[in-house]
């Protein structure tokens, strides 16, 4: 684990972390009390709680509380790992909205291709929306 998300996750009061996928693409790892917020999400999701159900199996089905131990790794469940297909290659981390998103090199190379489409009006938008 990179030392800054080391730092930031040793921050936490709460050592304890979820490792899971929501998509079964990309695993995510919460600190605890983001995840608990996450469950409570998913039990009071009325728009369409179909999906919110099939998110929260999926969570459940490859989801593991996990911790980071005192040199900065994160064992990733075995069920996790071939679901994702994470075995035997670089890992990209990316963190956004209070997770760690890890990214197989496939799909970081996806993620790549579409962030190279954005445009100046695009990035506009996003400065008028408040942006910094």
């Amino acid at each position: 684990m990179p030392v800054p998300f080391q730092q930031y996750l040793t921050a936490l009061p709460e050592k304890k972390l979820f490792l899971t996928s929501l998509d079964r693409r990309i695993a995510q790892l919460y600190p605890i009390e983001v995840w608990r917020q996450n469950e409570k999400f998913f039990q009071e999701y009325r728009e369409n709680p179909g999906l919110a159900k099939k998110a929260a199996f999926n969570a459940a089905d490859l989801g593991a509380e996990v911790e980071m131990d005192s040199q900065g790794r994160i064992t990733v469940p075995p069920e996790l790992r071939q679901e994702l297909g994470l075995e035997d290659q670089t890992l990209h981390l990316h963190s956004f909205k209070g997770r760690i998103e890890v990214l197989s090199q496939k799909i970081y190379e996806d993620r790549k291709r579409q962030a190279m489409t954005m445009e100046a009006e695009d990035l506009e938008k996003l400065e008028t929306a408040g942006l910094n």
